[in-house]
């Protein structure tokens, strides 16, 4: 069966069996022993697994990688989670959780985070001496060659006596031609043009060709951030000075579909010059987001399919505020977003909320304010402000899920609606109110700045708020007095509990094993482990 397999899978070439949907194999009828819990392991051959991944051959994780699952399930082969959400997860699974999570069914490492968790295994793997670190690359050449004019020229002649001879540096650079007669037939025009193809020999100084294929575009775009700080410098490819206060790039945002092409090449190049000395750090980019596509309806925007939406109709419509409101609202910047039109029309209403909370009170807000001095209801609106400037500005600062920023404004919003309800007119409530409503302004602008700049105005401010500087918050205000904590038993969610932010972890555990759900799953159990991560998790280990 193995050698009738293998015979069947060498008349495949690897890119149509990367491919190939079906995921096909054959047990050998040996196993391996995993050195971690000493289980025996059936070994397959599989027709997705590549000689040049890894050493060729791998560890199959069913439950958290897809291909795993399918082969798994083709083959009745057990398919145990050994990493869990917080939450848990429902089995029989319906397909393979690739995501982060903690680790359950795995002995002495239950409960710790999946990430942290690899660096544990792999610090016992060398301890115990059955294996150790290593980083693997998957490095592939790469053609640079392209049969078209625009490109740069490869500085290589042809020479019957001497062979492929690079151009001498002091003949660099070679320049393309202008007589360039387009043919259309596919073949590079540099081809056809005589004065450029016959050259010299720099060996030999016989007749011989230039090269007429030119490079990759890539081979130029992959290292512009290096030469626009000076463009004109003629004896460097690059200015150090002005590269390097300008560079590595701190945030920068393209594309999915430049991951395995520009973002390769320009780490690629930014390699090579620090190790030819020009410059003196190896990244490019010190922070990278790769952001999603706007779809409808399920599937990528297209005039065949007819899913098309005209942005100019939308703004027309809604206005530009609500339209950007909503396209930031619907998904994180990294996801896929599926457009929704009725969301426009949400987030115009939201921003009328907004625009009127302020119209209506204008001429509150238009007095001194004095005292930060807070009555009870002052300082919970000032608590909330504050809670809310901390949680924007560490979204803006990390992560960039601004639909969360945008879910934290609209809460803050119906908080100061809320507020407003028994408003009593005192310094301290004025104070609390107008510190709230600025506050908002600034942390909203980014996202929709034409309305928040007006309003600015209306408060009686002389600048746009792209001038104004961010806000701040203070820790003692903005501070939780308690917090809720999920647990966990045997990696499955069983109950919340609320502790106080301080509290040890004697008394949370406390809390935890008398929650009533949590309570019933460890009752008659022994505990064999439990874990207390501060401010995020209670994990137990039963048997």
């Amino acid at each position: 069966e193995i050698s009738q397999f293998k015979e069947r899978m060498a008349k495949q070439g690897t890119q149509e069996r990367v491919i190939s949907k079906e995921k096909l194999g054959a047990f050998t009828g040996s196993y391996a022993i995993n050195p971690f819990s000493k289980e025996k392991i059936p070994i397959y051959v599989a027709n997705f697994v590549l000689m040049d991944y890894g050493t060729g051959a791998i560890m199959s994780v069913p439950a958290h990688d897809q291909r795993d699952f399918e082969f798994a399930q083709k083959y009745k082969l057990p398919i145990r989670v050994v990493v869990s959400p917080p939450e848990g997860l429902k089995e029989p699974l319906s397909q393979a959780y690739e995501e982060d999570g903690i680790l359950v069914n795995s002995g002495e490492f239950n409960g710790l985070q999946n990430r942290f968790a690899m660096q544990k295994m792999a610090e016992k793997a060398e301890r115990e001496n059955f294996g150790k670190k290593t980083t693997t690359y998957r490095l592939k050449d790469w053609g640079v060659s392209r049969q078209r004019y625009w490109g740069t020229p490869i500085p290589v002649v042809y020479c019957k006596e001497c062979g492929t001879v690079p151009v001498p540096y002091e003949d660099l650079p070679v320049l393309l031609p202008y007589d360039v007669p387009f043919t259309g037939k596919g073949e590079s025009p540099l081809v056809k043009v005589e004065s450029f193809v016959k050259t010299k020999c720099p060996k030999c100084g016989k007749e011989a060709k230039r090269e007429t294929d030119t490079m990759d575009t890539f081979f130029d775009s992959s290292w512009y951030f290096f030469r626009y700080p000076d463009p004109k410098i003629s004896d460097s490819p690059i200015n150090k000075d002005a590269v390097k206060y300008f560079n590595p790039i701190d945030f920068y945002i393209g594309g999915i579909e430049h991951a395995t092409m520009h973002l390769i090449y320009c780490r690629f190049f930014t390699m090579f010059m620090r190790d030819i000395g020009l410059i003196d750090f190896g990244e490019p980019v010190k922070r990278l987001m790769c952001q999603g596509m706007v779809i409808k309806d399920g599937k990528k925007m297209s005039k065949s399919i007819g899913n098309i939406v005209d942005p100019d109709k939308m703004i027309d419509k809604y206005g530009a505020d609500a339209v950007r409101l909503n396209i930031l609202f619907l998904a994180p910047p990294t996801d896929q977003l599926d457009w929704k039109e009725e969301g426009a029309e949400g987030s115009r209403r939201y921003l009328q909320r907004v625009y009127s909370l302020i119209e209506d009170n204008k001429e509150e807000l238009l007095k001194e304010v004095r005292s930060p001095k807070s009555g009870t209801r002052a300082f919970n609106l000032r608590k909330i402000t504050h809670q809310t400037i901390k949680k924007v500005t560490e979204e803006f600062s990390s992560r960039l899920k601004i639909n969360t920023i945008i879910a934290s404004l609209m809460e803050l919003t119906n908080h100061q609606y809320k507020f407003l309800e028994k408003y009593d007119k005192s310094p301290e409530e004025r104070f609390a109110l107008k510190e709230s409503i600025e506050a908002k302004l600034k942390m909203l602008s980014p996202i929709a700045p034409h309305i928040c700049d007006e309003l600015w105005l209306m408060l009686g401010n002389n600048d746009f708020l792209i001038n104004e500087k961010w806000p701040s918050y203070d820790p003692d205000i903005a501070k939780e007095e308690e917090i809720e904590i999920p647990v966990q038993v045997n990696g499955k969610l069983k109950g919340v509990v609320k502790v106080k932010v301080d509290d040890s972890e004697e008394i949370i555990l406390d809390a935890a094993k008398n929650e009533p759900k949590v309570r019933a799953a460890i009752e008659g159990k022994s505990i064999v482990k439990q874990i207390v991560v501060k401010g995020k998790i209670v994990t137990f280990v039963v048997k």
